[in-house]
């Protein structure tokens, strides 16, 4: 069996601080080392019954989704699929599809982030997954689904991401209290 070493960090601790004052995707180019590159879609929706769970809303509210591509050195390494209220977005640069880090834009919009939860998993891709990250027949992705709450708690965005396993490694910090 071989053993392999993915070549793109994922750190929770620096990824998505605050002080760092830059797109999670940069901090993981950063730790990383490649060059990062980003194709984003924005599109309105109607929030289907898991998204509006995750959110904290009505199925059928308008939500805002920011549909990504991510690329490591001209490579797609990962989806990434944000859904956030419209109620939020509606008239800021989240709408937009130049507007760099979500998180950034929801504080300059007055949403102060909070919290973070994240639930990862691994399965097998779609498809559709396998093609546009052009995987190996047998390859895994890695799932993460992180919901952002304001600091009075509301969720502020569901984040959908797919991650080639073969080229990430994950990583989490946490105080032993």
């Amino acid at each position: 069996m071989a053993f392999s070493t993915a070549n793109i960090q994922r750190d929770s601790q620096t990824r998505l601080s605050r002080a760092t004052n830059r797109a999670a995707f940069l901090a993981d180019a950063e730790a990383s080392g490649f060059v990062p590159s980003v194709a984003v879609e924005v599109r309105f929706e109607q929030a289907d019954a898991r998204v509006a769970q995750h959110l904290a809303i009505a199925e059928g509210t308008e939500i805002t989704v920011r549909d990504r591509i991510l690329r490591a050195d001209g490579q797609a390494v990962q989806l990434s699929v944000s859904c956030l209220s419209r109620e939020l977005t509606r008239g800021t640069a989240i709408e937009e599809v130049e507007s760099g880090g979500t998180y950034a834009r929801l504080e300059e919009a007055g949403h102060s982030l909070g919290s973070f939860v994240e639930h990862v998993g691994a399965r097998m891709p779609t498809p559709e997954e396998a093609a546009l990250l052009q995987l190996s027949e047998g390859t895994p992705v890695l799932t993460v689904t992180r919901v952002a709450h304001g600091e009075d708690g509301s969720p502020l965005e569901v984040n959908d991401m797919v991650l080639t396993a073969d080229r990430y490694q994950l990583s989490y910090t946490w105080p032993a209290d």
